[in-house]
């Protein structure tokens, strides 16, 4: 089962605005470098377009690292109140759909909690928090439609008061669409629910899922049917997994880059199994095992909604505080004096591994040097919060094919949850 607070709270949470990056001086360096060509992917109906680029609020807000598809929402059962949502992010280290209150235009059902209010969600990152009601929708990306699937609409101004214990958990209230950097994000991890178990009955002081009336909120346990879903398993056919394919991109990065999110796993000729690495993750927290610079990192994932690769190590000269509060911070940051390239090897629970090669270059100067740029492959910076992780997040993604196979689907070179590349 999935565990909301590793996924979310770890992975989704870390990213950070290229408004806050691309503070300074440097004339751009040009129209940015063109990354390679994607490998080719047939066109099907389960293959939809995704796009990294400055986000839905490029002039007051941009993104950095953060890859987007547009979703279809419509009213459960209609085929007319329907509505398209661009720049949804794709984050394989989540699960389930969330959208953003204010880019939404459809009044969708509420669910209903056991005890007959409103089924509300606290939804946790890294450095904030998002809330918002659990509502049912048709949703549809590409030619692949699920029905009635629970989601979550964040920011709803029909439940503007937030518990202390949500909002306690992080200092920033993340639910408008600057404060998030997307309209929304399509959660298509390994798993099926966003909290599984440790949310269901009886376990109704779960921190995440509350019922909500006039008279205020509490706690409550949300059935496995309640939680927001991950789509992909709801669908009639390509439900086992999903493959992101996108081309290398060469430091210092580029503008903008494209490439596909396709659904299923050997279920079409677009989608079958190759000579990748398979690497069956746990079936607690989809963690893998990351051999690297003398540290076993046994909470180590990919997540494709991570903006850098985010890890320790206290050889890398790390970006400093600011002197300036004024000037642009990039603490946090990895910032050495030229690019850094590294070894590391992955791991998984069925003793698989693969050694993968990496780069590290400087934060301030990739922002500063670039500032239309807003593809980094060798942005990184430190995973404070978790020394025993290394989060792999979208520059790993560049230049592969990175298969997440679901919870107990099959495929043809095993069963999930896996990732392979």
């Amino acid at each position: 089962m999935a565990g909301i607070t590793r996924r979310l709270a770890r992975g989704a949470g870390l990213l950070l605005s290229l408004s806050l990056m691309s503070c300074g001086g440097g004339d751009g360096g040009g129209g940015g470098l063109v990354p390679s060509p994607p490998v080719p992917v047939a066109p099907g109906p389960n293959v939809v377009a995704v796009l990294v680029d400055a986000g839905p609020v490029s002039t007051t807000n941009p993104t950095a690292n953060t890859l987007y598809t547009t979703v279809t929402v419509c009213v459960p059962g209609s085929i007319t109140e329907c509505q398209s949502i661009d720049h949804i992010q794709v984050d394989t280290g989540s699960y389930g759909l969330r959208i953003l209150a204010p880019v939404l235009t459809l009044s969708l059902p509420v669910v209903m909690a056991s005890d007959g209010n409103s089924l509300v969600e606290c939804t946790q990152f890294v450095d904030g928090y998002s809330w918002g009601p659990v509502a049912l929708a048709d949703i549809q990306v590409s030619d692949e439609i699920a029905t009635s699937v629970p989601i979550q609409v964040i920011g709803a101004s029909t439940f503007p008061t937030v518990p202390a214990a949500c909002s306690s958990t992080g200092t920033t209230a993340e639910d408008t669409v600057a404060a998030f950097g997307a309209n929304g994000i399509l959660g298509i991890g390994v798993f099926e629910q966003d909290c599984g178990i440790g949310c269901a009955p009886p376990n109704s002081m779960n921190g995440f899922y509350y019922s909500c009336s006039a008279a205020g909120c509490a706690n409550i346990a949300a059935p496995l049917t309640t939680q927001v879903l991950n789509p992909v398993p709801l669908f009639a056919a390509d439900n086992n997994g999903t493959i992101l394919v996108l081309p290398s991109v060469a430091a210092p990065g580029a503008t903008t880059v494209a490439g596909s999110l396709i659904f299923g796993i050997d279920t079409q000729t677009n989608n079958a199994s190759g000579n990748q690495t398979v690497l069956n993750v746990d079936t607690i927290y989809g963690d893998f095992t990351t051999t690297f610079n003398g540290q076993t990192l046994t909470q180590s994932f990919l997540d494709s909604g991570t903006n850098g690769l985010y890890f320790n190590d206290s050889s890398i000269t790390a970006c400093p505080v600011p002197t300036d509060p004024a000037a642009p911070s990039f603490f946090g940051f990895y910032c050495p004096a030229s690019t850094q390239t590294f070894n590391a090897t992955l791991a998984g629970v069925n003793n698989t591994a693969k050694t993968v090669t990496f780069s590290v270059g400087n934060a301030q100067t990739l922002a500063t040097d670039n500032p239309t740029f807003t593809v980094f492959p060798t942005l990184a910076g430190t995973y404070s919060t978790s020394p025993d992780s290394f989060d792999w997040g979208l520059p790993f993604f560049y230049g592969r094919r990175v298969a997440t196979a679901i919870e107990n689907r099959a495929t043809s070179v095993g069963t999930g949850p896996y990732v392979a590349f």
